[in-house]
């Protein structure tokens, strides 16, 4: 007698599927990673090398030593001063990215170690608002740097946001820059150091003021670092832009940044500048 294995048939209602959260498209290439993996990568894809964007509790993991961050001001939330009325509301807008990230504000700022050694840390999440430059960042901004002259310690600051100066606030958003300027020349004045990360994007009125202004700049690959973005640009000169403007390696190449360091090597390099300063 000859037995034959018997499968069960699939109706379409039992067809299998892959859980979609347990995967991530590469934005990029386009690859499927592991979801596991991705975040063991730090978010880098293992294919094309193209950098994901960090949340602010996700680039705080990374850079500060296991326990050692203290959040400080986390309740200030933006006002709407120009009680601006658009397809949504600036009231609206806050609300619904403060659900969705669980963030007050797209800054988060705190005192840390890095390595050992204590610092202040200054966070741009690029998921609010596009890390955009509202009254609140400018205000946290200088408040951390007050922080550092009174406790004598450096500043690290992770700037990645595409919104730059926020327009729902109008001229009190532009002001920060000028705020944010004149809280690093306090340091600089002090002879402490600001260590300045820039991720991508890095753009608008966060690029024109405290991110570009580090004692040490320091940039991760391939991120678009700039004031307006290539396209802007090209259509108000009316020129074709060369190759890789405005990416990091491009200004590194003309001396506007320190040093291009891959994500999994910011921390130990951070760690050496504040061993070395110290």
């Amino acid at each position: 007698m000859i037995f034959r294995k018997r499968y069960a048939s699939l109706t379409p209602r039992e067809k299998p599927e892959a859980k979609k959260e347990l995967w991530v498209k590469c934005e990029h290439c386009g690859k499927i990673i592991y979801e596991k993996k991705w975040k063991e990568l730090l978010k880098v894809c293992p294919y094309c090398k193209a950098y994901g964007r960090l949340t602010a509790g996700e680039r705080i993991e990374q850079l500060a030593d296991p326990g050692s961050f203290r959040e400080l001001w986390p309740d200030i939330i933006s006002a709407d001063p120009l009680q601006f009325v658009g397809v949504r509301s600036y009231v609206d807008k806050l609300k619904e990215d403060m659900l969705r990230t669980n963030l007050k504000e797209a800054m988060v700022v705190g005192e840390a170690k890095i390595g050992g050694f204590p610092t202040c840390l200054a966070i741009l999440d690029p998921h609010f608002i596009m890390g955009s430059m509202g009254s609140v960042v400018g205000e946290k901004f200088a408040r951390i740097c007050e922080l550092c002259l009174e406790k004598k310690t450096p500043l690290v600051s992770v700037s990645g946001g595409g919104g730059g100066a926020r327009m729902y606030e109008g001229a009190l958003s532009l002001m920060q820059m000028a705020k944010t300027a004149a809280a690093v020349w306090r340091l600089h004045s002090s002879g402490l150091v600001y260590i300045s990360v820039l991720t991508d994007p890095t753009m608008g009125g966060v690029a024109a003021s405290f991110a570009f202004l580090g004692d040490i700049i320091l940039a991760e690959p391939k991120a678009l670092i700039g004031f307006a973005g290539p396209r802007v640009i090209e259509q108000t000169i009316r020129q074709k832009l060369p190759p890789g403007f405005q990416s990091s390696e491009f200004l590194y190449q003309r001396g506007m940044i320190d040093l291009i360091v891959e994500r999994k090597d910011l921390k130990s390099t951070i760690s050496r500048i504040l061993d070395i300063i110290h």
